[in-house]
């Protein structure tokens, strides 16, 4: 080798050594900054001078992109609102103040100017927490490893971008809202000398006001959106703009958050698909009676009443996840109530004509088709509410047609009803009757389904928010989220009923509930009773279904599922998930029955069966739709459930 040559051999290699330093320190600039690694190589024009910097770093693209956006934008929404006439939502029709948020906000700033020493104290809590985040700040930039001031809750997937740890600005951003949500929500639950009912609104709204303004909620905060935008060169947000466009159109003027591809799923062709017909209908429902896989079934047909807020499909998903699928191949006869979607000729209908002409004119048709004069029964939630109703009234009737009764997650006794309590004071309830006036007497399926997402608005509003609008996702092919989005609509007297009978007065557990001339009592009810429960139920917490189990007066088995208000009752055993504990007494409280309790891996509806046997055991031919008294009318799932809200 000549000097020249090694000379030139050492030139190249400390070239590639210093290239390779300078891959080194942009890596680690990567990493403070907070970037995936694999999102180091954004997904732009090789033209351009940003294609090596992380996507995070990248403002001056993003700029660029925004300004490119921005005028795409204002053809979007000047076309949109061409096509548009008078939208609902902007006319005013709609009340300022529906859940009378006022007036609870309006007490606890009563409460904290009647204790301004209590207020100066929070106060300095406050300053005190900023100073140690600043100080803390403070050591980790001079390069001092050091623990955060404050750290999200466990599961909240709002701040899972490492760019939120790793950032110093996203970071101390983060802390800065954890802190003040901690102090505001703790402010709040410290108020005296106010009215419990107000102060339990105020802090359910403060709780809806911090989720709101979380800073993920925003899109140059939020780091996900800053490398969706990049990566895409701002169509992410023309794609976000029209999504937004598109939901407040099918809301006509109120914002109709999709949470799942409303035309990918097909009731009777990919959901809803288990085989069965349509054996009896009336005005508020129809029958259907499933076809058997086994040769052998139960000699006690299982008659099941879901919720008519929502659809009942719920219990039959897809094949993989279907609850009536499954229980007819253990070899039940199964039939399910699907509720009319109600329209305005059917404003005056009542809980009691519900109960008449929805369960009993089912039991009277399954008598039918199966001539067995003994029936076994499920409720799910407000069915479940309807079936123990009807079950102190045939009590007290001696209307025996009901072998044993089944309850998935629902409530007879509302003393610890959860967060839906709050909405259900005179002034609230006056509300919702206006707003059923004016839509011609029933209460829209949304309006409903708003309230039940505001109980888990970071899961079921917010992060959809995010996915639709800023990230311009198309939504979730999600079997779940389509069921959810299917709303009902409900006769007003049904739904005011339900609402001041049972969530504000509780009448039924109380014992003081009237219907057809007689005083119910569930302590009259003495068939064999199973109740299903959720750990994380919160629509009907498992605190207040131990209270309904209490209720009733024969043998009673309560088992606590893991999850929540669905996902704790479709849990497939073959899918292996959750957990369900089981204790065979029934002590005086829920703690105690906790403490003796067995923890199982796995579903519940095994178990569940095992019991379901126990009661009722005997077996017969199987039965096919329309071989008994009952012609089909037709095809499961009906026409019922096809119509939208």
């Amino acid at each position: 080798m000549t000097q020249a040559e090694d000379k030139s051999g050492g030139a190249k290699k400390s070239a590639k050594h210093k290239k390779k330093k300078k891959k080194k320190e942009k890596r680690a600039k990567a990493a403070a900054l907070g970037v995936h690694k694999e999102a180091q190589k954004p997904k732009v024009d090789v033209e351009t001078s940003h294609e090596n910097k992380p996507l995070y770093e990248d403002f001056e693209a993003l700029s660029k992109y925004l300004t490119d956006v921005s005028g795409k934008s204002q053809d979007v929404v000047r076309e949109f609102f061409a096509k548009q006439g008078d939208l609902r939502g902007a006319s005013g029709e709609l009340p300022a103040d529906p859940l009378n948020v006022g007036e609870a906000f309006q007490e606890m700033m009563k409460g904290l100017a009647a204790d301004p020493a209590t207020v100066m104290q929070r106060q300095f809590n406050l300053w005190g927490d900023y100073a140690k985040l600043m100080a803390s700040m403070s050591q980790q930039m001079s390069g001092e490893d050091v623990k955060p001031t404050i750290e999200p809750e466990t599961g909240d997937k709002r701040f899972r971008h490492p760019a939120w740890r790793e950032n110093q600005m996203l970071d101390f951003t983060k802390q800065s809202y954890l802190i003040f949500a901690r102090w505001l929500e703790t402010t709040v639950s410290q108020l005296e000398g106010i009215d419990e009912h107000e102060k339990s609104k105020a802090e359910f709204y403060t709780r809806q006001f911090i989720d709101a303004f979380a800073p993920s909620n925003f899109a140059m905060l939020n780091p996900e959106v800053v490398e969706v935008t990049i990566e895409s060169k701002g169509e992410n947000l023309l794609k976000g703009l029209k999504n937004l466009l598109e939901d407040i159109d099918r809301g006509h003027g109120e914002l109709a958050i999709r949470q799942a591809d409303l035309d990918h799923f097909k009731l009777g062709e990919n959901i809803a698909t288990t085989p069965g017909k349509v054996v009896y209908q009336n005005d508020i429902m129809q029958l259907i009676q499933y076809a058997p896989t086994t040769e052998k079934v139960a000699k006690r047909p299982m008659l099941i009443c879901p919720p008519w807020i929502n659809k009942f499909y719920i219990l039959d998903l897809q094949p993989k996840n279907s609850f009536i699928k499954w229980l007819v191949d253990q070899g039940r006869t199964v039939f399910v109530v699907s509720w009319v979607n109600p329209g305005t000729e059917l404003r005056d209908k009542t809980f009691e004509d519900y109960i008449k002409e929805g369960l009993f004119e089912a039991l009277d048709a399954v008598e039918k088709a199966t001539g067995e004069k003994k029936i076994d029964t499920i409720g799910y939630c407000i069915g479940g509410t309807m079936l123990s109703t009807a079950l102190a009234l045939m009590a007290k009737k001696g209307d025996e047609r009901i072998n044993s009764a089944t309850f998935f997650t629902a409530q007879a006794d509302f003393t610890e009803a959860g967060d839906l309590l709050l909405f259900v004071d005179d002034e609230q309830l006056g509300a919702i009757e206006k707003q059923m006036d004016a839509a011609g007497g029933v209460l829209e399926g949304r309006a409903m389904a708003t309230t039940f997402n505001m109980l888990r608005s970071n899961d079921l509003i917010w992060s959809f928010v995010i996915d639709n609008y800023m990230k311009g996702k198309s939504p979730a092919k999600f079997d779940l989220l389509f069921w959810n989005s299917d709303a009902t609509r409900m006769p007003k007297k049904v739904h005011l009923f339900y609402l001041r009978e049972f969530y504000q007065h509780n009448r039924l557990a109380k014992g003081d509930m009237i219907m057809d001339g007689e005083n119910l009592d569930l302590g009259a009810v003495n068939i064999p009773v199973f109740m299903q429960a959720g750990e994380t139920d919160h629509i009907a917490p498992y605190r207040s279904i131990y209270r309904t189990a209490k209720l009733f007066g024969g043998d009673v088995q309560y088992m606590l599922a893991g999850s929540g208000h669905i996902a704790g009752v479709v849990n497939h055993p073959d899918k292996k998930k959750y957990h369900h504990s089981t204790n065979s007494a029934l002590p005086a409280t829920i703690e105690e029955w906790q403490s003796n309790a067995q923890r199982h891996p796995g579903s519940w509806w095994s178990y569940w069966l095992e019991w379901l046997g126990g009661v009722s055991a005997e077996e017969v031919d199987a039965r096919i739709p329309g071989d008994g008294g009952l012609t089909p009318i037709e095809d499961a799932p009906g026409s019922y459930v096809n119509v939208k809200a």
